[in-house]
Order: structure tokens, then C-alpha cells, then sequence
């Protein structure tokens, strides 16, 4: 406890990182993850690397952009592009739609978890609106460095527990050789699991929030080598976490040839391999991750509003308070409707991949502009980079909308 605590508070020196880990891993990367590594192995890792380097890119791509400017991303957009109006309205919507899915399944996720975990005679329903209730009341604290430190919580109890089941269930050498050889993705399976990768790793509201809590920790021109420094932080925890729990599933799952329907399909799996204490320590990361995804997935709908509206954060008015209810309240749908949660979270995933590619379009425009950016707009080296990130994200986005294509025409 002693060791997470001064984890927790190292994590809290970089909050727009915390923010960006909070966002991008929650019960539903654990899911997919989970799932890939169950299903393929580490064969996939290429596009686990790929995805977190162009997502540490594009935050410092944000960063910058907020630290020399003073905007945030869709008043930015609305203030300096044209046709920006529609450009940050494509970006609203993509973010709130694919995060609100998002939500869903990672409640169902982490409610279905909680119950079998503890063997609790109420239906997941009901679990689902303890979680919602309990996330809401924090949101109703409206302090930004409460929600911080509460996210460094989280954070920092679910890097821990990933990391340490790794030491626990380490597959041998023959298991990683085998797993090891990278998969590029054609169809099926493969390709939506490749979606769902980068859906839930190089995730827009990342980017987008950004330069909102930039602002709000007052950092300028003269902070960007510690803007950097917060996002390759951010990006090398995310891949460091996620690989982490492929490492685990190849090794009590993927090793024995089984895959995962069930929350717990994992976690029972490494009982007779490191005893309960090793399925306690399992789904403590679990939720973790659940929580502190559905905390900042809550607020992404009105920071964007007030992003669009003012160009600031307001965590304490009547707006925000009405619409994280709203978004509190769509999350219930889903566990109400009842469904496979590995699937929906799956499927979740993939939706966050189609606005990426606006997102990234959108932040190459502005750094580029020399009236809007000055001597502090994009350098040749981080064209290029950015560059990739938009081919990158292209490629994904048709991925997921092939396996959607697929899945619906079945």
C-alpha cells in the first residue's frame, strides 16, 4: 500500500496523463486484450506498439497546440479552420457517440465482474446502478484536482496488479515463441480484434480533451519539454498495462487453447496456476480499470460542450452536473438490455475508431498554420509521424467498418 501510494503520486505529477490512461484503459481494453492474447497470442503486439506510439504522438501533437495557443481542440478547430464548424462537429459527435457505447459495456463489464466475483444475489442490473450512483456522486464533487488524484488511484492500483499477475503467470519459452509471430490481420476474427486494439488504445477523446486540462493546469510555451515527457509517460504506461495483461491471457489461456465468454474466464483460469490470491489480484485490476474509465467517460460530453461553448473546463455548473446525468443514464441502457458483455464490450471498441481519423486530420491542419502556431508549429519530424498516425488510422477505421459491413450483412 505504502509503494502504490508514492506510485499514486507520481502519476498525479502528469495529470493529462492520467486523464489519457483513464480513457484509453478500462475494462474494455482489459477485454480485448484479454481476448487477443487468449486468441493469438502476442501476435498482435505490432499493432499494440503502433497504436501507443501514434497515440503518445498525438498528444504531444495537442499539447503543443494548447501550450502555445491557449485554445482547446474544438474551439481551436472552430476559431482557426475552415468550414471548423463542422470539422469540430464531426469530432463531437464521433467522440461523445463512440465513448457513450464505450460506457455501456464497460459497466456491464465491470458490474458482471463485481457479481460473480462476490457471489451477489442481485442481477447485474442492479449492480450497474450502484456503479453509475457511486461515479456520479464523484462527478458532483466538481473539483479537478479531486478528480485527478482519484484517477491516479485508480491508475496506479491497476498498474500494479496487471504487472504483478504477469510474474505469476509467465508463459515458458516454448509459449512465446510460439505466440510471438506477428499476425497481420485479412478477416474475421483477426481483423476485428485489430480494430478493437487500436479503438481502445489510440482513442480520440485522448487527444481531445487534452489541451482542456492543459489549460486548466495553466501550462504555456515554456512547458512543452514537460508536455512531452507527460505524453511519452502516458503512452508507454498504456502500452506497458496492455501488454501486460496479454501476457497474461497468452499464458493461462492461450497456452491451454481456451478462450474467454465470461468475465471471469481468466481469472478462475488462474486459480489452479497461482492460487486465489492471484484471481483476487486479477480482478482488483479489473475494476480498477473499469473505474477509471467509466469516471472521465462520464465527463466527456459537457468538457466538450464547454470546449465548444467557452473553450474551458467548468466541472462545477448546473450544465455539466445535468449532462454527466444524461450520460450516467445512457450507460444503464445496455445492462438493462442484457447482453454477452465480452461481446458488447468488444464491439464498443471498435466504435471509436471511425472519428479518429478527423482527429488527427484536424490537428496536422492547425499545427501547420504559421499564423496560428508561429515558430512552434509542426517540424518536418513531426509530419512524419503524424503523418503515419493518419494513414494509420485510416487503415483501422476501414478495418472496423469491414468487420461491421461483415457482421451485419451475416
Amino acid at each position: 500500500m505504502k509503494y502504490m501510494k508514492k506510485f499514486g503520486m507520481l502519476l498525479s505529477m502528469f495529470g493529462p496523463g492520467v486523464f489519457a490512461i483513464g480513457y484509453t484503459i478500462g475494462t474494455g481494453s482489459v477485454t480485448s486484450m484479454a481476448k487477443a492474447g487468449a486468441d493469438y497470442g502476442l501476435a498482435l503486439t505490432w499493432a499494440l506498439a503502433l497504436s501507443c506510439i501514434f497515440s503518445g504522438v498525438l498528444m504531444t501533437a495537442y499539447g503543443r497546440f494548447a501550450a502555445v495557443t491557449g485554445e482547446t481542440a474544438l474551439h481551436g478547430i472552430i476559431r482557426f479552420l475552415p468550414g471548423g464548424k463542422f470539422i469540430a462537429g464531426g469530432v463531437f459527435v464521433g467522440v461523445v457517440t463512440a465513448q457513450y457505447t464505450c460506457m455501456g459495456g464497460i459497466l456491464i463489464l465491470s458490474a458482471g465482474a463485481i457479481r460473480e466475483a462476490f457471489g451477489l444475489p442481485c442481477g447485474v442490473f442492479s449492480v450497474s446502478c450502484c456503479i453509475i450512483a457511486l461515479m456520479y456522486a464523484f462527478v458532483m464533487i466538481g473539483r479537478y484536482s479531486f478528480f485527478e488524484k482519484l484517477l491516479a488511484c485508480f491508475v496506479a492500483m491497476m498498474a500494479v496488479t496487471f504487472i504483478v499477475s504477469v510474474f505469476v503467470t509467465l508463459p515458458d519459452g516454448a509459449t512465446l515463441a510460439k505466440s510471438a509471430v506477428p499476425l497481420l490481420p485479412t478477416g474475421g476474427d483477426s481483423l476485428l480484434m485489430f480494430a478493437a486494439f487500436v479503438g481502445t488504445t489510440m482513442a480520440a477523446p485522448t487527444f481531445i480533451t487534452r489541451p482542456l486540462i492543459i489549460r486548466e493546469k495553466g501550462l504555456g510555451v515554456s512547458d512543452l519539454k514537460k508536455e512531452r515527457l507527460d505524453s511519452a509517460i502516458s503512452a508507454a504506461l498504456m502500452f506497458v498495462i496492455s501488454g501486460a495483461i496479454m501476457l497474461v491471457a497468452t499464458g493461462v489461456l492461450f497456452a491451454k487453447g481456451k478462450g474467454i465468454v465470461r468475465i471471469l474466464d481468466m481469472a478462475g483460469t488462474l486459480e489452479p496456476v497461482a492460487g486465489r490470491f492471484a484471481v483476487a489480484i486479477f480482478m482488483v485490476g479489473t475494476l480498477s480499470a473499469g473505474l477509471s474509465s467509466i469516471f472521465p467517460i462520464m465527463m466527456v460530453g459537457p468538457l466538450l460542450v464547454g470546449d465548444w461553448k467557452a473553450g474551458r473546463m467548468d466541472t462545477r455548473s448546473l450544465t455539466f452536473r445535468v449532462l454527466c446525468l444524461v450520460a450516467a443514464l445512457w450507460a444503464l441502457v445496455v445492462p438493462a438490455l442484457g447482453s454477452n458483455p465480452v461481446t458488447v464490450t468488444i464491439a464498443a471498441q471498435v466504435s471509436n475508431v471511425f472519428v479518429l481519423p478527423l482527429a488527427v486530420f484536424a490537428i496536422i491542419w492547425l499545427l501547420n498554420r504559421k499564423d496560428v502556431m508561429g515558430a512552434y508549429g509542426a517540424g518536418w519530424r513531426l509530419n512524419v509521424f503524424l503523418s503515419a498516425a493518419f494513414a494509420f488510422s485510416v487503415a483501422v477505421s476501414f478495418a472496423g467498418l469491414k468487420t461491421l459491413i461483415d457482421t451485419i450483412t451475416k
